[in-house]
């Protein structure tokens, strides 16, 4: 018992540096730094480079840590933070994501993507401590945590740059007419955020001995969990957060294993985000402030085009495959449809309603294994499945996120986050039911009455009739009544709910009717590729989708789908950019958030 605490609070002490960063950050600028993940595993890299390939002592390579990720926080704040300001929080998030895509990439085209052997400079000395023992690392990262929360006590509350970086957390427009430079304060925030990162970064790879590109996403995941837990922009919070994590997590590993770590890190996050969102030192107030009136994109100007030309198009593809004799490029094609499916239905939530959804994955996922085992293990024929599937994944779907409903911004796309991570740990712990990370093989084709779908044009005329549908389906909702009411809910929740419009039943049926869709797409998934496992949704899954609808264009039913097929088409048309894929989708999401926030087909309102 003894060694498990000691464990957690060193633990604590590494999720500490991480979530005394994302604190900050947000205190300045008002948003959940997504990419401070990444500028943790870049200082982990800096030092694995020092250590294995330059031999440094261990002080040498901190302070060569704490230098890179300071600059890399810098970068950070002048190409991802700094050019969006004034755009809201909600598009800061996208473009803090987007940058953390790009990082994590760029890290595995640097270093590639196998885990690096992280070896510990000190002495392999212990001590003994009553029952249990702590080595000399662990009162080393002890010391780090406990100095780096002094150091930074000092700097806000006793040098001048500190304290403005105070008055700029408190209120940024005041600071502004008090003659405070806030473009400083934020530079001064980023850098030392990020030399937070790297250190921690560094400390872990320490600790367990190995360090990945992937890394990142883990630690802004619990970074974010212990700066809620203690309240966003409060610093003692976030070092009480950070403790109870590393603690929770700690005796979770003893008692349930360590496969059930980081669902541990999920299920607080979930919970403090629908019990307690300003955390465990707040008073019982309000959730802290979020826009209420307009959506996360702006309008623009809309592309005319003539009404023949919809219909047109879906004959014209339909009659593809009449046309193309190349299997490969219709199983391309095929898989763009698929994804189409996914970003029209997420357009629902996102486009429609004004609700950033990260965890859209999550659905996918649910109607994947849904069909798995109705369909290999209890023996259902797929026609049925196609229908059953996306029926019980909308609503385990509605039921899970109908508590987040209330949230608002960024806290509700934290939360869908959060319940998309929490759905893929389930089935990756869940052995009896999912096979956990062996995932599901042997799923049969697609089949109706006997007859197998295998062939390259049968797929491809299957998913576009499957996108034909959600599509016919989709834009007759947003043309009713129900889709006026939801886009009243998007641009001001406030005079929505004066004028009778329930917002969380409105919510609920934008999320259970991207839920079904969203859901048959993984059907449809689960069938092409006969494997299904845990790590074929993921979060980059979510963010793909997302990128298709801002390319396309915001509430524009076509224009997901012609964001999804550029995205999908693209890299595998220009084959040489293959590995740097998820870096063309960062790079082009923070350019459309910049240049044409509103899309290429801007909304069909």
């Amino acid at each position: 018992m003894f060694d498990q605490l000691i464990n957690g609070l060193v633990i604590g002490n590494l999720y500490m540096l991480t979530a005394i960063g994302i604190t900050q950050i947000y205190g300045v600028a008002g948003v959940v730094n997504f990419a401070h993940g990444s500028v943790y595993m870049i200082g982990a890299f800096i030092g694995w480079m020092a250590i294995t390939w330059l031999h440094w002592p261990l002080v040498p390579v901190i302070l060569l840590v704490l230098a890179g990720s300071a600059l890399l926080g810098l970068a950070l704040e002048r190409l991802a933070v700094r050019p969006f300001a004034r755009a809201g929080s909600t598009i800061l998030l996208l473009t803090t994501i987007a940058a953390g895509l790009i990082i994590d990439n760029a890290a595995q085209v640097i270093w590639g993507p196998q885990t690096q052997a992280l070896p510990n400079p000190l002495p392999q000395w212990h001590i003994r401590l009553g029952a249990g023992t702590v080595s000399l690392l662990d009162l080393f990262i002890l010391a780090c945590g406990v100095g780096t929360a002094l150091l930074l006590h000092l700097f806000l509350y006793r040098s001048r740059a500190g304290r403005a970086v105070r008055a700029t957390a408190q209120d940024r427009d005041a600071a502004l007419q008090m003659g405070i430079d806030v473009n400083r304060v934020s530079r001064y925030s980023f850098a030392l955020s990020g030399a937070f990162a790297g250190l921690s970064g560094l400390l872990v790879g320490l600790y367990f001995s190995n360090i990945y590109p992937t890394m990142g996403a883990t630690a802004t995941l619990k970074g974010t969990t212990a700066a809620l837990l203690g309240g966003l922009g409060n610093v003692p919070g976030a070092i009480l957060g950070a403790y109870v994590l590393g603690i929770a997590e700690t005796f979770s590993v003893e008692w349930l294993g360590s496969s059930y770590r980081n669902l541990v890190a999920v299920l607080l996050l979930i919970a403090v985000l629908l019990f307690r969102p300003n955390g465990l030192l707040s008073g019982r107030r309000a959730l802290n402030p979020e826009p209420t009136a307009g959506t996360f994109i702006p309008h623009g100007r809309p592309l005319r085009f003539p009404r023949w030309l919809i219909p047109a198009s879906a004959v014209l593809a339909a009659a593809l495959p009449l046309f193309v004799a190349n299997p490969y490029a219709l199983q391309v094609l095929a898989i763009g449809w698929v994804f189409a499916l996914m970003a029209v239905s997420l357009n629902l939530i996102s486009g429609t309603t004004g609700q950033i959804s990260l965890g859209h994955a999550g659905f996918v996922m649910l109607g994947a294994y849904a069909t798995a085992i109705l369909t290999s293990r209890l023996g259902l024929p797929f026609a049925v499945s196609l229908l059953v599937s996306p029926a019980v994944a909308a609503v385990i779907g509605v039921l899970l996120c109908y508590p987040a409903l209330r949230l608002r911004g960024q806290y509700l796309a934290i939360a869908t986050l959060g319940l998309g991570e929490a759905i893929s740990l389930t089935a990756l712990n869940w052995d009896s039911v999912t096979q956990g990370p062996l995932g599901i093989s042997g799923i049969q084709p697609a089949a109706f009455f006997g007859y197998e779908i295998w062939s390259a044009a049968g797929v491809y005329w299957l998913d576009l009739a499957a996108l034909l549908a959600g599509v016919w389906a989709v834009y007759r909702l947003s043309r009713s009544h129900l889709g006026r009411a939801l886009r009243a809910v998007r641009e001001d929740e406030v005079a929505a709910r004066a004028f009778g419009i329930g917002l969380a039943r409105h919510k609920s049926i934008a999320f259970g009717v991207s839920a079904f869709f969203a859901a048959a797409a993984g059907v449809l998934l689960a069938h092409s590729y006969s494997y299904i496992a845990p790590d074929t949704f993921t979060f980059a899954l979510s963010i793909q989708v997302l990128t298709m609808i801002i390319l396309g264009g915001r509430d524009n039913v076509f224009g997901a789908v012609v964001g999804a097929v550029v995205l999908i088409v693209l890299p595998e048309t220009i084959r040489f950019l293959g590995e740097y894929r998820y870096i063309l989708y960062g790079l082009l999401l923070i350019g459309m958030l910049r240049f044409r926030p509103y899309g290429l087909l801007n909304s069909n309102t």
